[in-house]
Formats: structure tokens, C-alpha cells, sequence
């Protein structure tokens, strides 16, 4: 048996079929977890989808931006609906709609397997949070999403305030757990984010940190895996594995083995896609950097290696739904 983490699949169904061949996965004895972002900007998110439906008995999927911009979007109008980007609107449209946005909005925003050692989220956890207290904010957001009021939490999830504060209740306090678990990159000492910066790691403006390497932030007695800052790339820091390499950028699709002693990286190559377009996306070199000292390089990563192939409610856009 195995269990392996994988990074956004953002509507990449052939990169990530392709990555399911590279770890030899037998849905008779292993376990994927899939770190959010399922769908949007691939091109085949309709299949992505299904696909990761099909796989459900033998998964752990937690919520990112992107899924829950699709639930959002699944509650609008007919006439709403047909203004949104193909690829959502392919999701949205198809015959089994239904059975696939009922089951995705089931899903979780965090999970956490002690046995194993391991927790996951889709962007991180607020740095004064213990995995104790992350566990009961996203609860608090879990049980609006998975009852009957679901429409309400989706109409007014979105927008950059209120700043996460224990005091908050209500609508503002979901937005917040909500901002902080699928939208999150840097964050000011004290915690709020800066929902603007999104560079690699270095080439953020002056007082501004990694959610993860914060000054004095709590230390946490799991490892975490996440994804969604694909320019941040393959990075590991204080228990935090970051594995969105930007496949749908023309980056990789990045497998982490979570059950092995050593952590194992497997990769395939991304979609292709222009490369001004690559460029623009990922300025630095970081998606493709080496794993780092100490992670074991497996299948699709050596033979690439050696050069072979491997807040307002409302219907507008998300703001959420760029990041």
C-alpha cells in the first residue's frame, strides 16, 4: 500500500493520468490525497472531475478556491452560468452534474490522518493556529457547506476582509477561515494576508512572509502538504510541503509519497501551453528546481532528469477564483 499527495490538478485529466501511471497506482491498495484546485484554466476540467469522482473510494480531496468557485457557480442561473469560462461551464452543464458538485461539496477544507502523521490543506493554516484549533475552524465552514443553508455560505463567501480575528462570528468568520485555508500566500507578522503577493519566495515586498516561516509562529506536531502557490514551487519548510509545481502552466504535476520513511517525489511534465504565457506565470525557475536535500527522486522525476519525457454576494466573478 502507498498513500500519495498530488498537487492542483487544475483541469490537467491527461497530466494526471499520466502522473497515476508514473507511481503505478493500484486503486486495490493505495490512497491518493489531492491537495484542491481539481478544476478551472486546464481545458479537460469535466474530465478531471470525474475522473477524481470515479477514484472517491479510494481518495481524500480537500476544497481549494477553485472547487469551491465551481459549487458557487453551480448555484447560479442558466443565463449566469453561460457567462462563465468554458471549462467551468462544461462542468457545470454536463448529465452528471448533479452526483459530482453534490459529492465535491462534501468534501472537507482540512484533513488530518494522525496515524499517519500528516495533515492537509489547500493553501495553509493561519499561523497562530494549532492543528487542534484549525481543525475547529474548518469545521465551522464544513458544516455550513454541508447543510441545508449551503447556498447562503457560497453567495457570501468571497471577498479579501474581514482579517481573521477569534472574536468573529457568522458569514465573516467563514470568509476569513475560507481566505486563510484556499487563498493564502503571505502574511504580515501578525498574520493577515496580502492577498496581492503572489511571487516566489525572496521577491515578496519588505514585512511580508511565508504563511509557514512567520516569526514565533505555533509549532505543530504534523507534517502538513498543501498546494495552490505554484510559484513558490516544490518546497519544503518547518513540516510544510508545497507541491503545486504549475502543471497547468507548463510546469509539473507533482506526486509526494506520505507513508515512506524518506519523502519520495515523483513528476510529470505539465500541459504545454505557450511559453510566453509560461514565463509570465513562472518567473522564476523554482517549478523546476531539483527536490530538495534529502527527498528521494523516483520515476517520472529522474527520467526527466535525464532529459526523457515524464466579501460581496452577488453573481459576479469570484475574487477568489484568479488567485
Amino acid at each position: 500500500m502507498a498513500v500519495w499527495a498530488i498537487g492542483d490538478l487544475q483541469g490537467c485529466y491527461e497530466v494526471t493520468r499520466r502522473l497515476l501511471d508514473a507511481i503505478n497506482f493500484d486503486p486495490a491498495q493505495d490512497r491518493l490525497w489531492f491537495c484542491g484546485d481539481l478544476v478551472n484554466r486546464g481545458g479537460q476540467s469535466l474530465e478531471t472531475l470525474r475522473l477524481v469522482h470515479s477514484l472517491r473510494e479510494h481518495a481524500t480531496v480537500v476544497l481549494g478556491n477553485h472547487d469551491l468557485s465551481l459549487l458557487a457557480v453551480g448555484q447560479r442561473t442558466l443565463e449566469e452560468q453561460r457567462k462563465v469560462n468554458p471549462d467551468l461551464q462544461r462542468v457545470v452543464m454536463a448529465d452528471d452534474a448533479h452526483a459530482m458538485l453534490e459529492w465535491l461539496r462534501s468534501q472537507p477544507l482540512f484533513h488530518v490522518d494522525h496515524e499517519l502523521g500528516w495533515g492537509m490543506v489547500h493553501a495553509g493554516l493561519h499561523p497562530s493556529w494549532t492543528i487542534e484549533q484549525a481543525q475547529r475552524c474548518a469545521r465551522i465552514v464544513e458544516e455550513k457547506l454541508h447543510g441545508k443553508q449551503f447556498q447562503r455560505l457560497l453567495r457570501n463567501m468571497y471577498g479579501d476582509k474581514p482579517a481573521w480575528n477569534p472574536q468573529l462570528g457568522g458569514l465573516e468568520q467563514s470568509r476569513a477561515i475560507i481566505n486563510i485555508m484556499t487563498r493564502m500566500r503571505y502574511v504580515t507578522p501578525r498574520g493577515r494576508i496580502e492577498f496581492e503577493a503572489k511571487t516566489a519566495q525572496g521577491e515578496q515586498p519588505a514585512g511580508l512572509y511565508p504563511w509557514f516561516a512567520v516569526p514565533g509562529m505555533v509549532r505543530r506536531d504534523l507534517k502538513l502538504v498543501v498546494g495552490h502557490w505554484s510559484t513558490l514551487g516544490l518546497n519544503i519548510t518547518n513540516g510544510v510541503h508545497s507541491i503545486d509545481t504549475g502543471a497547468v502552466w507548463g510546469g509539473r504535476l507533482t506526486a509526494l509519497r506520505l507513508d515512506s520513511e524518506s519523502p519520495q517525489i515523483v513528476q510529470v511534465a505539465g500541459r504545454e501551453v505557450p511559453p510566453e504565457l509560461r514565463a509570465a506565470k513562472l518567473a522564476t525557475s523554482a517549478n523546476a528546481k531539483l527536490p530538495p536535500k534529502g527527498v528521494k527522486r523516483t520515476g517520472a522525476t529522474r527520467r526527466r532528469r535525464r532529459g526523457g519525457r515524464g466579501g460581496g454576494a452577488g453573481p459576479r466573478p469570484p475574487q477568489g477564483a484568479a488567485d
